[in-house]
């Protein structure tokens, strides 16, 4: 099972490299794919009805967890879009993550919480490819004026899209 699955990401990676658009990774997937697939769910549903596996075991709950959740595994492969893992996504929020809770406790009462904000800030403006000290600049020049309801029109993605429209 194992090795049906790094045939899958194999296939992921020949077609990242490949950059192509989403219907040909959608119709690349569905040939290449999909049979690994149906390999994957007939060798589940074989091995789960076994007496040496029970249900309450590691293995038993992982078959169970596969065939419950076959429909929704499979909307990646009928989607070029999509990936077929949120890998990037770990990566993606992997620092901040890490940055919060490693600084949780530091300095006086409050220095945890407000630099796990200020670390969110960052690894947000990083994203959304601002640079992070003359958001917050700009930040601080704008929050003493704004209201509430107007705080999301100042977030790092919008502040990233203003730019934008600005530059073209």
């Amino acid at each position: 099972m194992l090795r049906q699955i790094q045939l899958l990401y194999e296939i992921e990676k020949r077609l990242r490299n490949s950059r192509v658009g989403p219907e040909l990774r959608r119709m690349k997937r569905e040939s290449e794919s999909l049979p690994i697939l149906r390999r994957l769910k007939k060798a589940a549903e074989l091995l789960q009805p076994r007496h040496r596996i029970t249900p309450s075991s590691k293995l038993g709950k992982a078959l169970i967890y596969l065939l419950n959740q076959w429909e929704p595994l499979m909307v990646p492969f009928h989607d070029g879009r999509l990936d077929i893992d949120n890998n990037g996504v770990e990566n993606a929020i992997r620092p901040s993550a890490v940055g919060k809770k490693n600084w949780l406790f530091i300095g006086a009462k409050d220095a945890g919480r407000k630099s796990t904000i200020l670390y969110s800030l960052i690894i947000s403006c990083r994203n959304h490819g601002v640079e992070p000290r003359a958001y917050i600049k700009y930040l601080i020049d704008s929050l003493p004026t704004l209201t509430n309801q107007q705080i999301k029109e100042v977030t790092p993605a919008a502040y990233a899209g203003r730019r934008m429209r600005k530059a073209s």
